[in-house]
């Protein structure tokens, strides 16, 4: 029973405090009669006017009633915080760093004509629209917004008289209430969780009330952090509890920190809502809290942007960033993966990353390639899902093999190195995918020769003659490779080098060396040798050469093949010289080192040639 009151405004409070200890719907079911019937008397009596401030605080997964009732909430759905007349205010609770705790992340406003959402960083959105709020007021359908470096601000009044303002900060709301006997009692009853869930509002694709379990974490110390809510138990919290129950706050604070790790300024969030709800009701500033409890600066993330299944959080030295939300992360660290499932299509190859878990291994998603250093992901600036792909137009130095029934393709993402004194200072990383192709799927796979036949004028001194380099698909050199022609991996290729304007009577054309490189440069880039000192690679057994210083058109022969973690291009090169003929033929090399020193004093060219053909997949 409340004591005896001096004023009809504490007659008003004290009926007020009573309802709070009513079971919470049987109060709902009064609220349309009790709350009118104490006006009625009010008006009747010609009683004054009186305001009555309320406050409900919202922070982590508790909410503190209008009464200083305290409501856990255990889902993560959307609860109804304020209902009155043309005005509705909601929670939306999501996991955060643990599974079975649900924080508070967003608040919706909801007027006639509007839809506004409140979340991390002070952006307010109006129906999906993102609005830019400053710290000067401004107006949009009747709710007046402001920012400051520690949150967002919604002032509003409603139809019934109530004048409402909700503030939030990205971890905790505050909705204060100023009302009058002329206006409604009916909206200072909610701000409850029971019965009040919004299943509508539900951003998952999952039931919000679907249950996740998860072992305690052992690092939190109870006794600790129920000595450390206490602390509004003592100064300088003390000057406000006449006005403010501390219990409350307590209360919450410590079934929080109990469960929840004290990290990204959770540890002083009801200390701070307390001072702020002080703040509210009787203007007082309550100081040295803060350092006293040891408390680190609230964390606002106003310049991070995070996406649904993120949160924004304190990062240990590196600022703010986006962390996964523990249920989303939950199904990639179960088995072990920082992403999809490699997608296969009939000519590509893709891999998504998870932006956010990237992060959480300290890897910078930036300095990420394939193969190729020019093939970098792409970041989805909504979802913050890294992709990577490669296809048959740019296969991003993707490394192919051939078997019997499958073509394979494997690239590599890794870490682009940069390396000082033999030392780095970044994490290493390689995660390899590849993709399989059946056997008839040889469109993915094939080379092209980009100019069918080469061909170059050579002035060698005396010398002047053409010089033409052809390909065939066949040993007798009747079918040459086309433009159009596609050519596999491992399939032999004939190569001819052919002249015109010399007298094969006096003359040779010796090849003396034939070299790929995956660049135009004959210099640069890699290189893998075919023909060396006029022989073929002992190391690759698929090059033979034929007719070479016998006449004017040498030929070699070669199997298909492809640079691997480099450019799907292929670029041949040979060097060619004349030699003059004799009667012993000592044009011809032979495999002995002796037999070529003689064989070069017979060069009669001063200018060797060097001529390209170019193949790309």
């Amino acid at each position: 029973r409340p004591s005896r009151p001096t004023s009809v405004c504490d007659l008003t409070n004290a009926l007020l405090e009573e309802w709070s200890k009513i079971p919470i719907n049987t109060l709902l079911n009064l609220v349309d009669s009790l709350p009118r019937r104490v006006e009625a008397v009010i008006a009747a009596k010609g009683g004054p006017t009186c305001v009555i401030p309320r406050t409900c605080t919202i922070s982590g997964s508790n909410i503190i009633g209008f009464f200083g009732n305290v409501s856990t909430i255990t889902d993560r759905c959307a609860y109804i915080l304020m209902s009155d007349a043309g005005v509705e205010l909601l929670g939306i609770f999501r996991d955060r760093r643990r599974k079975d705790v649900s924080l508070l992340d967003h608040v919706i406003v909801r007027v006639v004509g509007a839809e506004f959402i409140l979340g991390q960083g002070g952006r307010v959105q109006m129906n999906k629209s993102t609005l830019s709020i400053h710290s000067s007021a401004q107006m949009f359908h009747q709710v007046e917004f402001s920012k400051d470096q520690t949150g967002v601000t919604a002032n509003l009044l409603t139809s019934t008289s109530h004048k409402v303002s909700v503030f939030f900060d990205g971890y905790t709301a505050q909705i204060y209430i100023l009302s009058t006997p002329q206006g409604s009692g009916h909206a200072l009853l909610l701000c409850v969780s029971v019965n009040g869930h919004c299943p509508s509002c539900c951003l998952s694709s999952f039931s919000c009330e679907d249950v996740h379990l998860e072992p305690p974490d052992l690092s939190i110390n109870c006794p600790a952090m129920t000595t450390h809510c206490g602390l509004l138990k003592d100064p300088p919290f003390t000057s406000c509890h006449d006005h403010v129950d501390p219990k409350p706050y307590i209360s919450a604070c410590i079934a929080t920190l109990c469960k929840y790790p004290a990290v990204d300024g959770l540890k002083c969030r009801f200390h701070d809502a307390y001072a702020r709800a002080c703040r509210l009701h009787i203007n007082i500033t309550l100081e040295g809290w803060s350092s006293k409890g040891r408390c680190r600066k609230s964390i606002f993330c106003p310049h991070v942007v995070c996406s649904a299944h993120e949160f924004c959080a304190d990062g240990i030295g590196d600022g703010t960033r986006c962390f996964c939300r523990a249920i989303f992360a939950s199904k990639y660290k179960s088995t072990n993966t920082l992403g999809e499932s490699t997608i296969c299509h009939q000519n590509s190859a893709s891999l998504s990353l998870v932006g956010c878990l990237l992060e959480e291994k300290g890897i910078n998603y930036s300095v990420l390639k394939l193969n190729d250093p020019s093939c970098r992901g792409h970041m989805d600036n909504h979802t913050h899902m890294l992709t990577f792909s490669f296809n048959e137009t740019n296969t991003c130095g993707a490394e192919v093999t051939n078997n019997n029934s499958q073509i394979i393709f494997k690239n590599t993402i890794m870490i682009q190195s940069n390396t000082s004194g033999g030392i780095i200072r970044h994490n290493q990383f390689q995660l390899n995918f590849s993709c399989f192709y059946s056997q008839p799927d040889m469109k993915s796979i094939t080379f092209r020769i980009i100019d069918s036949t080469v061909v170059q004028q050579i002035a060698s001194g005396a010398w002047n003659y053409s010089l033409s380099m052809k390909a065939f698909t066949d040993a007798n050199h009747y079918q040459p490779i086309s433009a159009n022609t596609r050519l596999l991996l491992g399939q032999r290729v004939w190569v001819e080098l052919s002249t015109d304007g010399l007298d094969d009577k006096l003359v040779a054309v010796v090849i003396e060396s034939c070299w790929a490189t995956n660049q135009m440069s004959a210099i640069r880039g890699l290189r893998y040798n075919l023909i060396m000192n006029s022989c073929a690679n002992p190391d690759d057994r698929t090059v033979t050469v034929t007719a070479n210083g016998q006449g004017t058109s040498p030929y070699f022969s070669f199997n298909m093949f492809q640079f691997s973690g480099s450019s799907a291009d292929v670029y041949l090169h040979c060097k060619l010289n004349l030699c003059g003929k004799t009667k012993n033929d000592k044009c011809i090399p032979t495999a002995t080192e002796r037999r070529r020193r003689f064989v070069v004093s017979q060069y009669i060219d001063d200018n060797p040639a060097v001529i390209t053909m170019i193949w790309t997949n």
